[in-house]
């Protein structure tokens, strides 16, 4: 058995961060699994070798999901970064309120908040896409469902993003964002079913813990998970869907003619642009890919981005095509820890893209702003100039 092949390549370096493609593609060159020096990890580049580990939780552990030791600390016990059978107890719980079933219940009123919405925006002719549609919609309908008030509603941007960034190594990011991810874990950790409104699935959560259907003490774990993991990935999603179609407005327009492609739409947003390019796990033992060995304990970077891009597995991979509906993409994870709230996602993303394609025959958008993140891939400002409606 072979080594696997090195690479000097820096993921967390901001060139990357803002556009990793070119180093995805030279790594997925390279081989299946890559060590990367600078950052000491085992880059899984390729889309079977990723989908195989990320399915194979007795070798590749979630309890080393972020870059650094005390973000790994902190989580512990949360059913990101547990193993079954801890993780399908916590994870039971978490998923209750997000079943096909519970949310068939919020399917109206979540398109008609996003209808409303897009309308409003169309009507003004021009807007701010990041703040006025990818941020307020995602944080009303998650602020809504978990029954927060008060100034947890005002904190949840700034508290989902850190929890996202103390992910990545210690760099100057993660140092920055933990005490603002630590007010998170705080309130997390003291909060209240009397904190949460009533009938809301937090209250449900404090419910589920009363009863013995989850560990004592585990609620706000569960609570955490909901704005940390869900938030910041949603809105980078949102934020995306409006950038692609605003560049390839023949896309929107087969989707405007053929509305049962706004499921394969979106699925074509999150593998061209996955919200997250890069997930932890850790060897548990000496693994062997493709004649190579990653050793036992080694820190692995899932690289979900450079394996939706794979050609290996699709066909012309760095083309946006709404007709492609890839359905097995990377973005939502796969395996046991395939994301929980992925169906909240969809819902919240299909009805903007019905939005948008019912009433936008084309938008004209200024030049995106991107900062650097640890984890998350997500514009920051993506001023819509003019709308031409349909």
């Amino acid at each position: 058995m072979a080594t696997p092949p090195t690479s000097g390549i820096d993921l967390f370096a901001d060139e990357v961060v803002l556009d990793p493609y070119p180093a995805y593609a030279e790594l997925r060159e390279q081989g299946p699994v890559v060590h990367l020096r600078k950052n000491d990890v085992y880059a899984l580049t390729r889309y079977d070798v990723i989908r195989d580990a990320l399915a194979d939780w007795e070798s590749f552990s979630s309890t080393s999901i972020a870059f650094n030791p005390m973000a790994n600390e902190a989580l512990t016990g949360t059913s990101l970064a547990s193993d079954p059978p801890a993780h399908t107890q916590l994870r039971a719980t978490l998923t209750e309120n997000l079943s096909p079933r519970a949310l068939r219940g919020l399917k109206g009123g979540i398109e008609k908040k996003a209808d409303a919405l897009v309308a409003e925006l169309v009507e003004t002719g021009s807007f701010e896409a990041i703040d006025a549609l990818a941020r307020a919609f995602p944080l009303e309908v998650v602020a809504d469902l978990i029954g927060f008030t008060g100034h947890v509603r005002d904190n949840m941007l700034r508290w989902g993003q850190a929890a996202m960034q103390v992910l990545g190594p210690m760099n100057q990011r993660t140092a920055e964002n933990f005490p603002i991810a630590g007010e998170l874990y705080g309130w997390c950790s003291a909060v209240k079913a009397g904190d949460l409104a009533e009938g809301s699935v937090g209250r449900g959560i404090f419910e589920a813990e009363a009863r013995g259907a989850i560990p004592p003490d585990t609620a706000g774990h569960i609570i955490h998970q909901y704005l940390g993991a869900g938030v910041d990935t949603t809105i980078a999603a949102i934020g995306n869907i409006v950038a692609l179609f605003a560049e390839h407005p023949d896309q929107l327009a087969l989707v405007r003619a053929n509305p049962s492609l706004i499921p394969a739409a979106f699925n074509e947003v999150l593998r061209f642009w996955p919200p997250i390019n890069a997930w932890g796990r850790r060897a548990t033992k000496d693994v062997e890919i493709d004649g190579t060995v990653i050793p036992a304990g080694a820190q692995i970077a899932v690289l979900l981005g450079a394996g939706n891009r794979d050609p290996r597995h699709y066909e012309n991979p760095d083309a946006f095509l709404v007709e492609r509906n890839p359905v097995d993409h990377l973005a939502f994870g796969y395996g046991p820890h395939g994301c929980a709230g992925q169906g909240l996602a969809r819902l919240e993303a299909h009805a903007v893209i019905d939005a948008l394609s019912r009433r936008v025959e084309r938008l004209v958008v200024g030049p995106e702003v991107r900062v650097p993140s640890n984890t998350t891939r997500s514009i920051e400002e993506l001023p819509v100039l003019e709308v031409i409606p349909a």
